[in-house]
């Protein structure tokens, strides 16, 4: 694998949607049905932590971070989503995306990063404990699915957070 990391642009979205929808299909990923379209997901997102990983021509992963709140307090607070294709999982890419992250995060000032995953989501929840993530709360029957081979289920959510040791 010939990985490369770069900034996430409009451009990329064809990619980043196929993306996004093969993670919806797994039904461990998020409890959005569908993703959003390029103007809603750009509005929502800060733009300098928007990653893709590359490998040769093909995008293989993303991640992005958005404010948790517009009050000052919460200024150094975002929570983030990060997806792998299905053919480069286990290949390193969560790893490169989140560390790529991570950096982008705390050189802009950002000290905390949280993210709500499904305690199902072995995956990522072993990626974000490798990046010093912790599990801070369980948020029991969050929402009810509504679509896939989960519609009809309760499903809990994971919170987890990684405070920086650079930004404080």
């Amino acid at each position: 694998m010939n990985l490369v990391i770069r900034d996430l642009t409009e451009g990329d979205w064809s990619d980043v949607d196929a993306i996004y929808r093969g993670g919806i299909a797994t039904g461990h990923a998020t409890f959005e049905v569908e993703p959003p379209g390029w103007r809603d997901f750009n509005a929502g997102k800060l733009p300098a932590q928007r990653h893709v990983a590359v490998d040769g021509t093909a995008i293989v992963g993303w991640t992005a971070a958005s404010p948790t709140s517009t009050r000052d307090a919460y200024r150094g607070v975002a929570e983030h989503s990060i997806y792998v294709a299905a053919e480069a999982r286990g290949r390193g890419v969560g790893h490169a995306l989140l560390t790529a992250l991570i950096d982008s995060t705390e050189r802009a000032g950002i000290w905390t990063l949280q993210s709500g995953i499904f305690p199902e989501n072995t995956g990522s929840l072993a990626l974000h404990a490798a990046h010093g993530f912790r599990v801070v709360g369980k948020r029991q029957r969050l929402a009810l699915m509504t679509y896939g081979p989960l519609a009809g289920r309760w499903r809990d959510v994971l919170l987890v957070e990684r405070r920086s040791h650079v930004v404080s």
